[in-house]
């Protein structure tokens, strides 16, 4: 059954081959900031899988995918970090992010990880939260070129293998965030 009848079936995630610039700029359209991050100071780690969902020619939506290194307590874990998540504005609403993100992150489930990770803004948690992704409380260290620092964004899990739950302890991004 298609959730989204007004407008036509969702459609279909492509593994992306590239993920430029002007794609970005594509999908963001006259948004400056669609992650309202850049005020933040932060170093990103870029994604290094690309999934996406075309309307005829335009991309209008994206997720990117790389493998993460965490200490959790006393696990050291990987997970499929997730991130650069964005639909077009004119696309919302119609069940694309969570296509998208679904797509990376049976991709990192395809790479045998058990968890998927991902960092967003407050108003954001809802969102990730329907598409079945937990809140993680407490602070987590990412790094950044000058050392660990508390992540300023709030961090989201999702089991990826049936049956995992999260390590107990402090967390550690052991690499940039992405």
């Amino acid at each position: 059954m298609n959730r989204y009848p007004m407008y036509g079936p969702t459609p279909a995630v492509t593994r992306l081959a590239r993920y430029t610039g002007s794609e970005f700029d594509e999908i963001r359209g006259d948004v400056p900031d669609p992650f309202e991050v850049q005020g933040s100071g932060l170093v990103w780690r870029p994604t290094r899988e690309h999934f996406g969902v075309r309307l005829g020619e335009r991309l209008v939506a994206h997720a990117g995918y790389v493998p993460v290194p965490l200490a959790v307590g006393d696990a050291r874990i990987r997970a499929a970090g997730i991130g650069s998540v964005i639909v077009a504005p004119d696309q919302r609403g119609r069940g694309l992010a969570r296509s998208v993100v679904a797509a990376a992150v049976e991709h990192g489930r395809g790479r045998g990880l058990e968890y998927g990770l991902l960092f967003c803004r407050p108003d954001r948690v809802p969102v990730y939260e329907r598409l079945g992704w937990r809140l993680l409380e407490g602070d987590v260290q990412i790094e950044q070129p000058g050392g660990p620092i508390v992540m300023p964004l709030r961090s989201m899990w999702l089991p990826i293998k049936e049956g995992v739950v999260w390590p107990s302890g402090p967390m550690r991004l052991l690499s940039l965030p992405m």
